[in-house]
């Protein structure tokens, strides 16, 4: 519509232009008037046909103004449409995502409360370790836990007291032997943790010399104290609490293993500890058999007797039929006598009978005496 109101303005401005010119003209030249109006006319004329054409090009703008505002409109409708579809399957999907992420933030979220309650165990964990006595108690309620497990209570004594008035923190009791085993829990964890803090090169062989110290050092401790001869078994164990523990000293102080060795001192950890356990429990089980051989030896002997009461009694039930079978025999002999009597018997001819004769009257025995 815009178009339209430009070229009627247009046509206007055109007719303004053209009355303006011809009162000039008319202005300027007043003798020439004849001439003038046939100008004027001409110019009117011309004006009429602009007009026309004017009118037939507003037309045909207005036509295709329609055409194009309809078309237009189709074209909106469809891209609106199309813009609807596009935003529902993106809300559809943008939920999905969201689902899908809220999902993730849930288990996020049980992780994260996981790993604050790991946070705090570790930090409970770090402050028993930090103190000298907690690490001690730590150390020894491992051990006390994988010996309670493997052993039964007659096998095993905490905290037991030695002639020398040592008190090891386990002593196991082998059977038949009177000689304990001895089991100390207490591993020096200082210079361990000094060595695992170390950033350099001097401060971590600083470290790694104080820790090969204070082993070499608990190692003579235990030697001297735990091996009693006649009262101990020739060696001891040394729990450590922790499988990295054991594997760094494996791996960085084989020396110091090897002198433990030496000394008759053997460092264990705990699934190492819970493997003698195991041996000590087989022990314990063989020795409870021999305890208990002469029972079965008595009940093997019991049996036997009653096997040889029962073959006693099947011989003399074995004899028992065979006399039945003997009495059979000769019943089925004495039968077939019987048939071959009774077959001849048969088989006789014998006259036909005759009537006998008239026998006299008896007399009577009073009458015959007289």
């Amino acid at each position: 519509m815009s178009t339209l109101l430009l070229v009627l303005l247009l046509a206007l401005a055109a007719t303004a232009v053209v009355l303006l010119v011809v009162v000039l003209v008319r202005l300027a030249r007043p003798a020439q008037d004849s001439a003038a109006e046939a100008r004027i006319a001409a110019l009117a004329e011309a004006q009429a046909e602009l007009q026309g054409r004017l009118a037939s090009v507003g037309q045909m703008l207005a036509g295709g103004q329609s055409e194009l505002a309809r078309t237009m409109a189709e074209r909106l409708d469809q891209v609106s449409q199309r813009v609807g579809d596009g935003l529902s399957t993106g809300a559809r999907l943008t939920a999905e995502e969201l689902q899908k992420l809220e999902a993730r933030i849930a288990v996020i979220d049980a992780a994260q409360q996981n790993l604050g309650a790991l946070t705090d165990q570790v930090s409970g964990l770090k402050a028993i370790l930090a103190n000298k006595q907690a690490r001690g108690a730590f150390g020894q309620g491992r051990m006390e836990a994988i010996v309670r497990d493997g052993l039964p209570s007659s096998s095993y004594s905490f905290q037991y007291t030695l002639s020398t008035r040592v008190r090891p923190d386990c002593a196991i009791h082998l059977p038949g032997d009177s000689r304990v085993l001895a089991v100390d829990a207490k591993f020096p964890l200082e210079a361990f943790e000094e060595l695992r803090r170390a950033t350099t090169p001097e401060d971590e062989a600083r470290a790694a010399q104080r820790m090969r110290q204070d082993v070499i050092k608990h190692i003579k401790d235990i030697a001297d104290k735990y091996l009693v001869p006649g009262e101990t078994q020739d060696v001891a164990l040394l729990f450590v609490p922790s499988e990295a523990l054991y594997g760094e000293l494996q791996e960085r102080f084989d020396d110091v293993i090897q002198r433990a060795h030496r000394a008759r001192v053997l460092v264990v950890s705990p699934s190492l500890l819970m493997l003698a356990i195991q041996v000590v429990q087989g022990l314990v089980h063989d020795a409870r058999l021999r305890e208990q051989a002469h029972l079965v030896q008595d009940e093997v002997r019991a049996l036997l007797d009653d096997v040889r009461r029962l073959g006693e009694r099947v011989g003399k039930l074995k004899a028992h039929f065979g006399q039945v079978v003997d009495d059979l025999d000769k019943i089925e002999i004495s039968k077939d006598k019987a048939l071959k009597r009774g077959n001849r018997i048969e088989q006789l001819e014998f006259e036909a009978p005759t009537k006998p004769e008239a026998l006299p009257n008896p007399v009577p025995r009073g009458e015959a005496a007289e």
